[in-house]
């Protein structure tokens, strides 16, 4: 007998498959939110999910990559220099090209890169994220230097200018579940193979795994991730300047994805939301927002340990596991009334 081939629900993802609809679902914030706030809180979470997406495919082969905000530049800027210097306002253009760039970029520097594991693998990327600002403001000619590019074009969609609030909410939503939806299908349908790399390479290269060719692609798909949420940040600016992909914002998409639960999709999504709305609040706080923002990731990594949808997740099991099925209870109740008889 045949064993039965799981649905096609399985084999995606219900995590994948909830994350997806969830940031679908955020399109009908621009339609029924009227408040600037809610427009530019929502931004702001849409934009941090995507460049967690990119820090979550990485974390899936156990690489933590600092390297995010340069490939959010270099989709942010290409953006920007299309539509300042060749009128390309086409958002569906715009949106391959955001993707597109940084991918490119990506296999030579994974050539270099992708040969370290562990704590050098961390170091050159962060290292890559410094070298990359310094050169966004000593290009003066290309980057527009510490002015850098200002008064980008808004982008079209069909013909519609997209430039009122909403519109650009629109896009940022638009660009996050493309995002999700490359990210869920990268994921799920290299589980196995990521998993293996994650779980010990050298076993898995000693097994017949080309572990080089998996690390690569996940390389590549993340950098295109990290060029969409670049396109997002820059679209909402209106401009692109060194400071909007400064390293140390790396450690924000890392918090995110961590905190999240990087064991599942839902994770990026949920720990951005959190701590972007949280940051908000602490703002209130003036001097004090920095220590509470602080003892918020203090406490959630101690807490849960598997990020907050890891530890939900682990929570539903064991409930799960400690209720008895309905035959099992029918069972156990019909032997103990045999036993009293």
């Amino acid at each position: 007998m045949q064993p039965r081939k799981p649905s096609i629900l399985r084999r995606i993802g219900y995590a994948e498959i909830a994350c997806v609809t969830l940031i679908a679902l955020v399109l009908l914030v621009p339609v029924f939110a009227t408040n600037p706030m809610v427009f530019s809180v929502t931004n702001q979470i849409m934009i941090a999910v995507t460049a967690a997406f990119s820090v979550y495919i990485m974390l899936r082969m156990n690489l933590m990559t600092f390297a995010v905000p340069t490939f959010m530049a270099l989709g942010g800027y290409t953006v920007a220099a299309l539509g300042l210097r060749f009128g390309v306002t086409d958002a569906l253009v715009l949106t391959l090209a955001a993707f597109l760039v940084p991918a490119i970029c990506a296999l030579p520097l994974g050539a270099l890169v992708l040969r370290l594991r562990g704590v050098y693998f961390v170091l050159v990327t962060f290292v890559l994220t410094e070298i990359t600002q310094l050169a966004l403001f000593e290009t003066p000619s290309l980057s527009g230097g510490s002015n850098g590019l200002v008064g980008i074009p808004p982008a079209t969609f069909f013909g519609i200018t997209m430039a009122d609030n909403a519109a650009v909410l629109q896009i940022t939503i638009g660009l996050a579940l493309l995002a999700a939806i490359v990210t869920a299908a990268v994921t799920s349908r290299f589980r196995q193979h990521f998993a293996a790399i994650e779980e010990n390479e050298l076993l898995a290269q000693s097994l017949g795994l080309a572990v080089w060719r998996y690390k690569a692609l996940g390389f590549v798909v993340a950098a295109g991730v990290s060029g969409l949420a670049g396109f997002a940040l820059v679209n909402m600016l209106m401009m692109a300047h060194p400071s909007s992909f400064s390293p140390l914002s790396s450690v924000n998409y890392i918090a995110y994805t961590v905190v999240g639960g990087k064991s599942m999709m839902l994770g990026p999504l949920v720990g951005a939301g959190v701590l972007v709305i949280a940051a908000d609040l602490f703002a209130i706080k003036g001097e004090y927002s920095q220590f509470l923002f602080g003892f918020l990731l203090v406490v959630v990594v101690l807490v849960a340990r598997d990020g907050i949808v890891g530890t939900l997740a682990r929570l539903a099991e064991r409930l799960r596991v400690r209720r008895p099925p309905p035959a099992a209870a029918m069972q156990h109740t019909l032997a103990a009334t045999s036993e009293v008889r």
